[in-house]
C-alpha cells in the first residue's frame, strides 16, 4: 500500500470535510432554532458564491470588500427569507415548510441564471496557489486555506454560541420555546437571528467551495452531501455536524481514490443507511421519546 498517497488523499478529504462541516453548521443552526429542515441550504451557498463573483469580478472591488459585501448581502437575504417566507408558515405542517424551502432553492437558481447565466464561471484567485507540502505529502494550498478558514469560522461560531447573549437565547429557544417565551426571550427575533447567521455561514462556505471547484448554478447539489452530513451527525447536533462533515469528506475522498469517482455517493449513502438503521436520530442527535 502506498501510504504517502493514502495520506495525501486523507488530507484532501479532511479539507473537503471541513467545508461540509461548515455548511452543516448552517443547516443545524436553522433546525435547532426553528425546527425547519432547510433544503435550500445548497442554493444559499451557491448564491453566496455568485454574490462574491459579482462584487469581485463584475464590479472589480477589492477582495476584502467583496467578501464583506457578500456576507452583508447574505445576512439581508437570510433576514428577508425568514421574515417573508418562513415566519408566516410557523404553525403549519412541517411538510409545508419543507416544500417551501425546496421552492426557495428553485427560485434562487432561477435568479442566478437570469443575472449571471447558466454557464459555469471561475472565481478570481483570492486563495493562495503556492504548492504546500506536509513532509513529503502534497496538499492543495486552496484546500488547506479553505479548511483553515472554515475551522476559524467554526471555532468563532462555537464561542459565540456558547458565551454571547444571542447564542444563549438561541440555545434556550432550541431547548424549549415556551420556556424561552416565559423568560422574556424574543423568540421571533431569535428565529431571524438563526436565519441571518446561517445564511452568512452558507455564503462564506460558498465562496470557499467556489474558489476550489468553480461556480455554477448547479453547485447547490453540494447541499445534498451536506444533508447526509447532518442526518448522520444528528439534525440538532452542532458537534455531530462537525464530526460527520469530516468523516464523510474523508470517506468520499478514499472511495473516489480507491474505487472510482462513481462510488463516492454510493459510499456516502451506504454510511447513511447504516447509521439510520443503528441510530435513527443520528450519531449525536437528540433521542426524543414519545408516548403513544
Amino acid at each position: 500500500m502506498d501510504w504517502l498517497f493514502f495520506f495525501e488523499i486523507s488530507l484532501a478529504g479532511l479539507g473537503t470535510g471541513g467545508l461540509y462541516a461548515l455548511t452543516g453548521l448552517a443547516f443545524v443552526l436553522i433546525y435547532k432554532a426553528t425546527r425547519v429542515v432547510n433544503l435550500a441550504i445548497g442554493e444559499l451557498l451557491m448564491l453566496g458564491a455568485y454574490l462574491f463573483f459579482g462584487f469581485a469580478a463584475g464590479l472589480a472591488l477589492p477582495y476584502w470588500m467583496a467578501v464583506l459585501l457578500t456576507l452583508l448581502s447574505a445576512a439581508v437575504v437570510g433576514g428577508a427569507v425568514e421574515r417573508l417566507l418562513i415566519r408566516p408558515m410557523l404553525g403549519e405542517s412541517p411538510i409545508s415548510v419543507f416544500m417551501l424551502t425546496i421552492g426557495l432553492g428553485s427560485v434562487l437558481i432561477g435568479v442566478v441564471e437570469l443575472i449571471w447565466g447558466p454557464n459555469p464561471q471561475r472565481l478570481p484567485e483570492f486563495l493562495p496557489t503556492t504548492p504546500l507540502f506536509l513532509g513529503e505529502a502534497y496538499l492543495s494550498s486552496k484546500i488547506a486555506a479553505a479548511f483553515a478558514a472554515a475551522a476559524l469560522m467554526v471555532v468563532a461560531f462555537v464561542l459565540v454560541f456558547r458565551f454571547w447573549r444571542g447564542g444563549v437565547a438561541l440555545r434556550a429557544t432550541a431547548s424549549d420555546q415556551a420556556a424561552a417565551y416565559s423568560m422574556g426571550i424574543n423568540v421571533p427575533r431569535v428565529f431571524s437571528l438563526a436565519w441571518v447567521v446561517a445564511c452568512v455561514i452558507a455564503a462564506a462556505a460558498g465562496m470557499l467551495v467556489g474558489a476550489i471547484g468553480g461556480i455554477a448554478p448547479t453547485m447547490g447539489v453540494f447541499g445534498l452531501s451536506v444533508l447526509v452530513v447532518v442526518i448522520v451527525g444528528g439534525l440538532d447536533s452542532v458537534f455531530g455536524a462537525l464530526v460527520a462533515g469530516l468523516l464523510i469528506g474523508l470517506l468520499e475522498a478514499l472511495a473516489g481514490a480507491y474505487l472510482g469517482g462513481e462510488y463516492k455517493l454510493l459510499a456516502t449513502f451506504s454510511l447513511l443507511v447504516v447509521v439510520l438503521m443503528l441510530r435513527p436520530y443520528g450519531l449525536f442527535g437528540t433521542h426524543e421519546i414519545e408516548r403513544l
